[in-house]
């Protein structure tokens, strides 16, 4: 009787919301994907949607982006076609939201919230989320929760990652982060795993499902789609779609890790966005709006309030150029609790995941280690920098045995540590074994 009464109230809420008219203007200008609407100015605010319908062809759904000299402009989240001067524009009256329901698992949607994998139709929940949802308000929240295993040992060990922490992976194009994700989908201890996949090449979303994610980790899944081919709204609206189905599973108690790859696609919709209605170009091109679209976005991952769930987010950062002090690449890391570097070297020599220990942090591993955890981390790394910091010497022969105990110790457990740190990707590794295996790898040198 209870769900019976929610659902009915839920009903009851989305008939209030309905207009008992409707208003409609005109398009007076188009300049690329730009549209002009006058007649409904007054009735329009930033964010709002409106619907274009062009005679003889599907309605396209607009939101607004910004207002010029007396008209609204709108950008279309499909291509414009058949769309003309005088072409009518209603008023949507609804604010955009979606109906997550736990039958969502093992499914994938596009940034609509539609399915697209061929499995049916998606069963719509009784509550309604958000898609542009505040964070939760800072003192309401929890703090970071336990260690999480996320099942790669190099992250477990060296970068431990607590429930409700949100970490960055960052790299160049081609150096394994897919393949990263995949494995951390596959193998956390979260009970549920939401994947964006935003401005992804079209080819490569099957590969990723039927390869790297597998069924093995699509059925605690939710996939969101949005490949580079369509528009900016579009793979910007994935990205906020990725999150509120976040925080839907969040609200039901669940443990929730968010992955969205990339954040730097999301920033670039947001750039072309911006541009196109008007605002200036400051650090490459990247216009005010995006930095601050970034820190409400990834400010809506982390521990959720009590009495509920916590999303745990890894965000990718596709650095330009390798170029890890790039715009996006220095604003997303002062959001963030902690940076995973992948290096294109280490890809190189054949070590996967090609993580750089050295240059990644994270922030919550002082409080999340034992003693003789954290000491055996320490060490790990003192190895590490010590073989990196001769690495050039020994590579061509200059460095003679004897001249340092330290050094020639790292020399002797450095391809050890090498074997601890690579990982493929059908082995799961769980906390404790990961302990036990760096233990073994920093053992007395033979």
């Amino acid at each position: 009787m209870a769900a019976e009464h929610r659902f009915i109230d839920n009903l009851a809420g989305s008939i209030s919301e309905l207009a008992s008219y409707q208003l409609f203007g005109r398009v007076t200008k188009i300049l690329g994907m730009l549209v002009e609407i006058g007649g409904i100015e007054r009735e329009l605010s930033i964010g709002d949607r409106c619907i274009l319908t062009p005679k003889g062809a599907d309605q396209i759904p607009c939101e607004v982006v910004g207002f010029r000299e007396g008209h609204a402009l709108v950008m279309p989240f499909k291509p414009l076609d058949r769309v003309g001067l005088g072409c009518r524009a209603e008023v949507a009256a609804a604010q955009p939201a979606i109906y997550p329901s736990p039958s969502w698992l093992g499914r994938v949607i596009n940034a609509m919230g539609e399915p697209i994998d061929g499995k049916g139709p998606l069963m719509q929940g009784e509550e309604h989320m958000l898609l542009r949802n505040k964070p939760p308000a800072a003192h309401d929240r929890k703090r970071l929760g336990e260690k999480l295993d996320l099942g790669v040992r190099a992250i477990n060990s060296f970068l431990s990652t607590c429930s409700g922490q949100r970490m960055g992976i960052f790299a160049g194009s081609g150096v394994g982060k897919s393949v990263l994700m995949s494995m951390l989908a596959r193998y956390t201890a979260a009970e549920v795993s939401v994947i964006g996949l935003i401005g992804e090449r079209g080819r490569e979303v099957q590969e990723f499902l039927e390869d790297d994610l597998g069924p093995e980790g699509l059925k605690k899944s939710v996939v969101i789609v949005s490949t580079s081919d369509e528009s900016p709204l579009m793979r910007r609206q994935g990205a906020y779609t990725t999150l509120a189905i976040a925080e839907y599973f969040r609200d039901q108690g669940k443990q929730v890790l968010c992955l969205m790859d990339s954040v730097t696609r999301f920033a670039m919709a947001q750039r072309e966005i911006g541009l196109s209605a008007g605002e200036p170009p400051t650090s490459k091109g990247y216009p005010p709006t995006t930095f601050s679209e970034l820190a409400r976005l990834l400010e809506r991952a982390g521990p959720g309030m009590r009495g509920v769930g916590d999303i745990t987010g890894f965000f990718s950062v596709l650095v330009e150029g390798d170029d890890h002090n790039e715009p996006i690449a220095d604003a997303v890391r002062g959001i963030i609790d902690g940076h995973i570097v992948l290096e294109r070297g280490i890809a190189d020599r054949g070590r996967y995941p090609a993580i750089n220990i050295l240059r990644s942090v994270s922030r919550s591993m002082p409080r999340c280690l034992t003693a003789e955890q954290a000491k055996l981390v320490q060490r790990g790394r003192e190895v590490m920098s010590t073989y990196e910091d001769m690495a050039e010497l020994i590579r061509l022969g200059a460095y003679r045995r004897g001249s340092d105990p330290k050094v020639d110790e790292a020399i002797e457990l450095y391809p050890a540590i090498e074997k601890f740190l690579a990982q493929k990707p059908q082995e799961r590794t769980g906390l404790d074994e990961g302990y036990a295996l760096l233990s073994q790898a920093l053992g007395a040198p033979k």
